[in-house]
């Protein structure tokens, strides 16, 4: 595989710790990558564990990636430091019929309060 079809990415967790980076291949989809981030995971020290791919979201360059685009895909054309490293944001979210199931029914009148700002 030719050395410039292969692009390191590393992944920045909602705590604001990095995975990788990891060398992909340009053809590597976003499914793939997704993948990767669950069984990788750091298992301890986390409050959030992905369980499955499906449960992570992956954001580059202010968009969240689809699963069936391709590593080539995500690269920005400009700005791109040849060699440098590709920072992807991982946000998890869990599914949502385990957190339905999980939430707790509070029952107490909620105070409402406005928080707005006019600037």
């Amino acid at each position: 595989m030719p050395e410039e079809d292969l692009v390191d990415i590393k992944f920045r967790l909602y705590d604001g710790s990095d995975m990788g980076p990891f060398r992909y291949s340009s053809a590597a989809t976003v499914d793939m990558l997704k993948q990767r981030v669950v069984s990788d995971w750091p298992k301890v020290g986390k409050t959030v564990i992905p369980k499955a791919a499906n449960e992570v979201k992956l954001i580059n360059s202010g968009k969240i990636l689809e699963n069936n685009k391709t590593v080539g895909h995500c690269k920005v054309p400009f700005g791109e430091v040849a060699g440098g490293v590709i920072i992807m944001h991982v946000v998890v979210q869990p599914s949502l019929s385990k957190t339905k199931a999980e939430k707790k029914v509070d029952d107490t009148p909620k105070k409402v309060v406005c928080s707005c700002s006019i600037l």
